[in-house]
């Protein structure tokens, strides 16, 4: 039996399949082997402040953002350039690690893109550090450290937000300022509430904040004065006098003297219809001189002529007795 002629041709066809599956591979190998690698790019750095001075010797390192590693360091010349050259294409990791400056902090980090054959300009600019602040609160006269005042601090431009401060038990409160310039920043502190039982010293305080440098604000308060209570007036009693009385004397109060008078019918004798049966002397009429201490020799002189008339009196009945009885013995 013959063969067929497919089974004639069927092995060398497959070799021919196998020439042309292995010149295909050999090509692709030869075309990838020709290729050229992607070029490196180029990071240049200026450095500097806020103030737009240049800064030198200011350190940095490029970062491997997939295991972390340091790939390149360097630093910043005296014109504040550093430029890492034959950097990979990929994205690595900027970091400052120095800034060659006292008065400066450090930037942030930061990730840079490169581009096969390109160059990555940056402009990295490093923050004045903050000054420190410490404020400090005592009694105006003791000088003790005073708790519990609250101190406004202002920027004296406007620029950024206040801050607040309180006093502890020493009497102090501490706090970082940020400084915008390398001869320092105003800022203006006001006391807004003081310590309990001392008065408000709201007179404000100038500081000035220079790049990492302390500053200090002193405020002093006096005590609150109590008000003195005035003295209260007592009521007098309506029962008790208010006018003690006076002490009595022994001396009689001097009144006017007065001329004694006496009447007509006590100085003149009595007449013949009087009854004889009368044995006293009738009753002075008149009004007496009044009692005092000029009055006593009036007196005695008014008593002397009252006896002597009464006397007469009874020596003038007597008499006309003794006359009758005579007149009646002779008839």
């Amino acid at each position: 039996m013959r063969p067929s002629t497919t089974d004639r041709y069927a092995p060398a066809a497959v070799g021919v399949a196998a020439a042309l599956v292995a010149g295909t591979l050999l090509g692709a190998s030869t075309a990838w082997a020709e290729a050229p690698e992607p070029q490196p790019g180029t990071v240049e750095i200026i450095k500097k402040d806020p103030s737009g001075a240049l800064l030198a010797g200011a350190e940095f390192s490029l970062l491997d953002t997939l295991n972390g590693t340091k790939a390149l360091t360097g630093k910043t010349n005296t014109d504040g350039i550093l430029r890492f050259e034959g950097v990979a294409p990929g994205v690595w990791r900027l970091k400052e690690t120095a800034t060659g400056s006292p008065i400066h902090d450090l930037a942030p980090d930061q990730d840079v893109i490169i581009t096969p054959g390109q160059t990555a300009k940056l402009t990295i600019v490093d923050p004045f550090k903050p000054a420190d602040l410490t404020v400090t609160k005592t009694d105006k006269t003791s000088g003790k450290p005073l708790a519990g005042a609250v101190i406004n601090i202002t920027s004296a431009s406007g620029d950024g937000k206040p801050v607040t401060i309180t006093t502890g038990k020493d009497g102090t409160a501490t706090t970082k300022l940020p400084v915008a310039a390398r001869t320092g920043t105003a800022y203006t502190a006001t006391e807004t509430k003081a310590p309990d039982g001392y008065q408000l010293d709201s007179a404000p305080v100038k500081i000035t904040a220079k790049p990492g440098a302390p500053a200090a604000a002193a405020f002093t308060n006096s005590k609150k004065e109590h008000p003195t209570q005035p003295p209260t007036t007592p009521t007098p009693n309506p029962t008790t006098p208010t006018t003690p009385p006076a002490a009595p004397s022994d001396k009689p109060t001097p009144t006017a003297p007065q001329t004694p008078q006496a009447s007509a019918s006590t100085s003149a004798a009595p007449t013949p219809d009087q009854t004889t049966s009368s044995t006293s002397s009738p009753a002075p009429t008149g009004s007496l001189a009044q009692t005092g201490a000029d009055a006593t020799g009036w007196l005695l002189a008014g008593a002397g002529v009252l006896l002597a008339a009464g006397g007469g009196a009874v020596f003038a009945v007597r008499r006309r007795r003794d006359a009758a009885a005579d007149d009646a013995a002779t008839s």
